[in-house]
């Protein structure tokens, strides 16, 4: 395979597919960045970008669009259920100058938006479900649902957990139930006029436990997002409204701001979390994973979408300073800089213990992607 490579597609335009896009497209490749939805749509609730991403928003011009929309906590508290006290208080933005940059806290619509915006909008087409591909000689074939086909050098599945690429490569697999849902819920932060609420604070007991942040530099609007307990989900359901009776019940006996949380919250929802087993493969031939196609994860640690978007950079830098020439190489050393860090951060996402004590979160926030040497 010794032709350069240089039309890219990237299928899923999520945070990872996007984050590729751009970084891609900057670095001189002709990108085309495919996504099934009919449109750019405010999708999804709360998430948090730590200093570790903020430096590859840097790179793509929006670091400073991001942190206008956003909420900076100066600290993330973990409190204990029932009667408030403080089990850890680990400095955020009050170490900002350690850590190189901002941590900030958003609604994923609008930081998508942001991030969206960064890419030139005729690189980016709606509407393109991808149900097969072809691996060819010189190029992959790509056929979408609507009838439509294209063909690039190189194949990018940025397309999630039920990845449709990563099911070509591996055969069809169900991903992993974990045992856990998620409610989740979004109110304005006027309801909580009197009330002492921390920007970004975490409440836990032994089984279940609540985040809850600001959405926007203004706090306006406060989101929460639980972990608990579950002992089924049933298939093919994505998610289903739930009400506030149902979370008191889950959360019975919480500390009083949890109950002011879910008293003035308007609508509220639940979610299954899954997780699949670590893939015997990151790639293969022109095509190559990235995010949640590779390596799903808990939401625990706040950094399922951060991984993502270190890969897209990573996989950028590879592509840019190993060349496309020879693509087995190239995407082995992807795999081989990401695979560790990505791993550990999926561990303990899944074992939910992250920052519940006082510990030092530097080994993930203080990761710069621009210093790794890929010589190593």
């Amino acid at each position: 395979m010794m032709v350069e490579a240089r039309r890219i597609g990237i299928v899923g335009a999520g945070l990872g597919g996007t984050a590729a896009a751009g970084l891609l497209q900057r670095a001189g490749f002709e990108v085309t960045l495919y996504d099934q939805a009919p449109a750019f749509s405010r999708l999804g609730a709360g998430i948090q970008y730590g200093p570790n991403v903020m430096k590859i928003m840097r790179r793509l011009g929006i670091e400073q669009a991001i942190e206008d929309a956003s909420s900076h906590p100066e600290y993330w508290f973990s409190r204990k259920w029932d009667d408030g006290a403080y089990l850890s208080r680990i400095p955020l933005n009050a170490e900002h100058a350690r850590y190189g940059a901002t941590y900030i806290t958003i609604h994923r619509g609008d930081v998508h938006s942001i991030m969206i915006g960064a890419v030139p909008p005729d690189l980016v087409r709606f509407g393109k479900k991808l149900v097969d591909f072809q691996e060819r000689a010189n190029d992959v074939l790509l056929s979408f649902e609507d009838g439509t086909t294209d063909v690039v050098d190189v194949l990018v599945g940025a397309d999630g957990i039920n990845s449709r690429v990563r099911e070509k490569l591996l055969g069809p697999e169900a991903p992993l139930f974990t045992g856990w849902v998620a409610h989740r819920g979004i109110l304005p932060m006027a309801r909580l006029s009197g009330l002492e609420v921390e920007p970004c604070v975490k409440w836990w007991s032994a089984d279940r436990h609540m985040m809850a942040y600001a959405l926007d530099g203004t706090r306006e609007e406060f989101y929460f997002v639980t972990g608990e307990p579950a002992e089924s989900w049933p298939a093919g359901v994505p998610w289903v409204p739930s009400t506030r009776e149902a979370m008191r019940e889950s959360f019975k006996g919480y500390h009083e701001l949890v109950q002011a949380y879910i008293d003035v919250a308007d609508t509220i929802t639940k979610w299954p979390l899954y997780t699949r087993n670590p893939l015997p493969l990151w790639h293969a031939g022109r095509v190559v994973l990235l995010g949640d196609a590779c390596h799903p994860m808990k939401p625990h640690m706040a950094q399922g979408a951060a991984m993502a978007i270190e890969d897209a950079a990573m996989l950028t830098r590879c592509m840019t300073e190993l060349g496309t020439r020879d693509l087995s190489r190239t995407f082995e050393a992807y795999r081989a800089h990401r695979i560790e860090r990505a791993s550990r951060v999926q561990q303990v996402s899944n074992a939910n213990t992250w920052l519940r004590n006082q510990e030092d979160p530097y080994w993930v926030y203080g990761y710069d992607i621009y210093d790794v040497d890929l010589t190593a």
